[in-house]
């Protein structure tokens, strides 16, 4: 080999060392890129927008049955979770005192009405003397005098008696007041329901005077009512008609599904509000109230009613309550940390990347939205991979993910 002949095949060789190294600094480069930023793929899948709220489950009737009079609970006839039909026989209060009250009313009533029985035959004879007298006066064989006496001996006892029948009225009214108060010592269900409390015992003593004393609790079990709080910042998208699903805490897994009835139109703490308040109590505490109405949070209670043939559903039950804003199926996804900035047109700006491992931005149509994964309409193709983050060196040092959605949260 002559001396330029190797002088030419050393340059080769250098050149294509050179060209070797400056493409494995290329590739690094370009992969450390694209190991620098966390990725997910557009993908299609189901979507859908809710709102959460916590609620509580009641029956749809709750009933607390009372006492209407005063005495001791002698028996109580139904046991806790006993199933009872309306007019059901629930407890008994001694009823000594209110039959002797009964018999005292009829005792009343009978003497008004013996009375009147006297009057009754005072009033014949006197309409027989009138008509003695008339016969006499005319003939002139008693005076004008004897003849007045016996027309208001008549008139009189006629209003005797009509005072008599108003009496007669208002002993029959306390009759029928004593029987009724007789029959309040027998408790008896209102409504058909389960027995959801036995409040007071056998052998204690109610007093009616002041306040109805509670007995039992009944509930109807089969239909559920469940009062949603809605937060005043959710409470603005949500109305009736739209559609609900929930679970409760001891059944995550099973998903019952109802439409939003109503919505109350005021908060329960304006029970509490300080208007209504004397003005006394409302010039001391007027400062802390309002301070303290400030940092409250403030919810909107949203009713629903939900079948409970089943009687899984139990009364306070906590559920977790989802009312569906939007939902589409089969739309092309992203993850929500893929979003950037939103524009004056609505639509968003999404880092993409290519096979690569460069990113562009590019403007995308945005519907629904849930915080978690958001449903792209145009601007993105299936297939394709969004930056949904940066990766941070201690995510590279642990060896995290270089692709695909981020963990749930973020």
């Amino acid at each position: 080999m002559t001396r330029g002949s190797a002088r030419i095949l050393v340059g080769v060789v250098v050149f294509l060392i050179l060209c070797g190294a400056g493409y494995l600094i290329w590739q690094r480069s370009s992969a450390s890129t694209a190991s620098s930023v966390m990725t997910a793929v557009v993908s299609r899948g189901d979507i859908e927008e809710t709102v959460l709220a916590t609620g509580t489950l009641k029956p749809v009737r709750l009933v607390a049955v009372g006492a209407q009079v005063s005495g001791r609970i002698t028996s109580v006839k139904v046991t806790l979770g006993q199933t009872v039909k309306a007019g059901d026989l629930v407890a008994e209060i001694d009823s000594v005192t209110q039959e002797n009250a009964l018999r005292t009313a009829e005792a009343s009533l009978a003497n008004v009405k013996a009375q009147k029985v006297e009057k009754q035959a005072t009033l014949a004879l006197n309409q027989q003397n009138l008509g003695r007298q008339t016969e006499m006066v005319a003939k002139n064989a008693v005076s004008k005098a004897d003849y007045d006496t016996a027309v208001a001996d008549l008139g009189v006892t006629r209003a005797q008696i009509e005072a008599l029948d108003a009496q007669i009225i208002s002993g029959e009214v306390a009759v029928e007041t004593a029987n009724a108060n007789l029959g309040y010592t027998k408790i008896t269900a209102p409504i058909d329901g389960t027995v959801l409390s036995i409040v007071s015992q056998e052998g204690q003593t109610v007093n009616a005077a002041q306040t109805a004393p509670t007995i039992v609790i009944l509930g109807q079990l089969d239909t559920m009512t469940v009062r949603a709080e809605i937060s005043e910042a959710d409470i603005v998208k949500v109305e009736p008609g739209q559609a609900i699903y929930f679970t409760v805490l001891g059944d995550p897994d099973r998903r019952y599904d109802a439409k939003l009835a109503s919505i109350e139109p005021a908060p329960e703490s304006i029970r509490s509000d300080s208007s209504f308040s004397s003005s006394t109590a409302a010039s001391s505490s007027s400062s802390s109230s309002s301070s303290s109405s400030s940092s409250e949070a403030i919810y909107y209670n949203g009713i629903f009613d939900v079948p409970n043939t089943d009687g899984r559903l139990r009364t306070y039950m906590t559920a977790e309550v989802h009312i569906v804003l939007g939902q589409a199926k089969g739309v092309l996804t992203i993850p929500s940390a893929a979003l950037g900035a939103k524009d004056a047109d609505g639509k968003y700006t999404v880092r993409v990347m290519d096979a690569a491992g460069r990113t562009s931005e590019r403007k995308v149509e945005i519907g629904l939205n849930n915080k978690n994964m958001a449903e792209a309409r145009s601007g993105l193709s299936e297939g394709e991979q969004v930056v949904t983050g940066e990766m941070t060196a201690q995510t590279a040092s642990s060896g995290g993910p270089r692709g695909g959605p981020p963990p749930m949260g973020l």
